[in-house]
């Protein structure tokens, strides 16, 4: 089966600043390294490299009042949010290269602006092995790449809740999680007191990848823009070594090869965050190599044709 699909535009944004651990600001250049943009033309892509957003440097400094760096997190998440609103308003797919996840909060704020000028409704899919929904009362670190979804959700500073045009930028009700089996113990609850839809590594072990799958993207439809948030976290490290926060117990290639063509199938993914990568923690870029063989199958890479 051929399918089209909208103008790519690429962008990197090379920081490092949400995360504890150094290395994610070298993850752009090694998906580009590894021939994203080269894997996804020869699917027949028009593909752009709008190369990377700017931003302040990482200072390394403790957390005060329960964040990390926020000025500087606030700085990049805005430059992202302008870059991805641009490319959506000129019909374009944002495809985001991080960086570390914190980045999100910009890309997805502008995504929801975007649905709510076109009238489309919003679907998250939020790939990782971290439910990223900690406050400053409950995160044990400060780190802001796992504050993301509870931000866009409302919960945290004004100014990272505030990214958009509307407060919250989204309600836990569009966010579908699949991966996960890592959350903080404060986290849980907060977790659970907002209804996250979260498929966790013991859901995804007694019912199967497909039949996970098949309940996150129901009711998808012509008026749903749904957006992808890929942390190469969700992947198993034995695959998947060049990740800052690796978990044992992650997806195997064959069922992240599954959530990749099931998305694809229902051919509605109009943005994407690709994030984590960390060279420095990398054997030889095979966790780029492999994010870029995951993507080319959101973007139909199949064994054989299928209708």
């Amino acid at each position: 089966m051929t399918r089209s699909y909208p103008p790519v535009s690429i962008f990197g944004v090379p920081t490092d600043v949400g995360a504890g651990h150094r290395g994610t600001r070298m993850g752009p250049e090694a998906l580009r390294i590894a021939g994203l943009a080269e894997a996804l033309r020869a699917r027949g892509v028009d593909v752009v490299d709008r190369g990377n957003v700017e931003g302040p440097a990482n200072p390394w400094q403790p957390p005060v009042e329960g964040y990390r760096h926020l000025e500087q997190v606030v700085a990049w998440n805005r430059a992202v949010r302008e870059r991805s609103l641009a490319e959506l308003r000129e019909g374009r797919m944002p495809v985001m290269m991080g960086g570390d996840h914190c980045l999100a909060i910009g890309s997805i704020a502008a995504v929801a602006d975007h649905c709510r000028e076109q009238g489309r409704e919003l679907r998250i899919l939020w790939l990782d092995a971290h439910s990223d929904f900690n406050t400053s009362s409950v995160t044990p670190s400060g780190n802001i790449h796992g504050m993301p979804v509870a931000c866009l959700c409302g919960l945290g500073p004004d100014a990272l809740t505030g990214i958009g045009d509307h407060v919250p930028a989204i309600s836990p009700s569009q966010v579908k999680q699949i991966g996960i089996r890592s959350v903080d113990a404060e986290e849980k609850r907060l977790v659970k007191e907002y209804g996250l839809d979260i498929y966790d590594m013991r859901y995804i072990d007694e019912m199967g990848m497909k039949r996970t799958m098949q309940q996150a993207l129901e009711g998808l439809h012509d008026g749903v823009h749904l957006h992808v948030s890929f942390d190469v976290d969700m992947l198993d490290p034995a695959i998947a070594p060049g990740t800052g926060t690796p978990v044992p117990g992650g997806l195997n290639y064959r069922e992240a090869q599954l959530v990749m063509e099931m998305i694809a199938d229902t051919g509605r993914m109009a943005s994407l965050d690709i994030v984590e990568v960390s060279p420095p923690l990398d054997d030889c870029n095979t966790t780029a190599e492999l994010a870029v063989d995951l993507v080319e199958s959101l973007f139909g890479k199949s064994t054989l044709m299928r209708d």
